[in-house]
């Protein structure tokens, strides 16, 4: 399959993100003086902007590779979730699987910008589970959504929408089904995502969910790291994101570290979001081991050349996948 037909076959995918969705709020200003109520910068506001975050910048990855991104995730029933569902639409995406809860509030990172200096940042957040009913809720709606999706991705934030019962009846659903699962995990359900097909942890979270220390410069330490978390889950493959380093895959009879493609980083946000979204859109359309890791590796590295949060750009992707894996 030529890179041109890969690129076109995404546009028939539906993928299915489950995790945490949430709000980034900025608000950006300027700071000429000090409060006189306290020794703190006060900032006169020029402009304020409110994006999906979370899971949901995964969905807008998704989307932009040409997908079909639907999110199922719990968010409160205040003005913040209202304000998420509105974002949802106004890109043009389904709302379907978004559950309102009474009990919940919705998970929102505001900060505060003055100039290119951060002054703050201040979370709105709960990270308890979500209670049973609305577990029920997402349960249902989720093998609902994910009758005909090609993928399912989990998007862990540890915020609560995740439990271990959840995650297992859903892979349980999907390998019944014959869906591919994609995890991108975080440290509370690390050991729950028994039997997905690709799991995507970082470095750090790959050390602290197994807790063990090894040299990532030495490569038989690095094998024998990633062996032991495809063993501990039964995992069908695993996918480690290496930061400068690249990344490390080992799927379906191969064992590969893949350097980190040399680039000019502006801001490494959301850098693992374009990649677990670029995997398991590979995943869905059964791509070699290399081919997942190379355009995933590259999407990445695309995406540390842009300020801020940003999904991919689907065109330009293209473009240097097709000098790289067309040689």
């Amino acid at each position: 399959m030529t890179i041109s037909e890969i690129f076109n076959q995404f546009n028939q995918l539906k993928v299915l993100i489950i995790g945490d969705v949430m709000l980034d709020s900025y608000t950006w200003g300027k700071v000429e003086r000090i409060s006189p109520e306290a020794p703190v910068p006060v900032v006169n506001v020029l402009n304020r902007e409110v994006r999906l975050g979370g899971a949901g910048n995964v969905v807008m990855n998704v989307q932009s590779l040409g997908a079909e991104a639907i999110i199922c995730s719990v968010v409160g029933k205040d003005a913040y979730g209202n304000d998420l569902i509105h974002l949802l639409k106004e890109q043009g995406l389904s709302t379907e699987g978004i559950i309102q809860s009474d009990t919940r509030i919705t998970t929102v990172k505001e900060r505060i910008i003055a100039g290119s200096q951060q002054i703050v940042r201040i979370d709105t957040e709960t990270d308890a589970l979500i209670n049973d009913t609305e577990n029920e809720l997402l349960t249902e709606k989720i093998k609902e959504l994910a009758k005909d999706a090609d993928v399912i991705i989990f998007e862990d934030y540890d915020k609560g929408v995740l439990s271990k019962g959840l995650i297992a009846d859903i892979i349980d659903f999907a390998n019944s089904h014959n869906i591919p699962t994609v995890v991108d995990p975080k440290k509370r359900n690390f050991l729950h995502y028994q039997q997905a097909t690709l799991f995507k942890p970082n470095l750090k979270e790959l050390r602290e969910g197994l807790d063990i220390t090894f040299d990532v410069k030495k490569t038989e330490e690095l094998e024998n790291a990633v062996s032991k978390l495809k063993d501990t889950l039964q995992l069908k493959g695993a996918f480690i994101t290496l930061s400068e380093r690249g990344v490390y895959i080992d799927f379906e009879d191969e064992k590969k570290h893949y350097p980190a493609y040399f680039r000019k980083i502006a801001d490494v946000s959301g850098a693992g979001d374009t990649v677990i979204s670029i995997a398991a859109c590979c995943i869905a359309l059964g791509l070699t081991p290399q081919l997942v890791a190379g355009l995933s590796n590259l999407g990445g590295g695309l995406v540390c050349e842009s300020l801020g949060v940003v999904p991919i750009d689907k065109a330009l992707l293209q473009k240097e996948a097709s000098l790289n894996f067309e040689n």
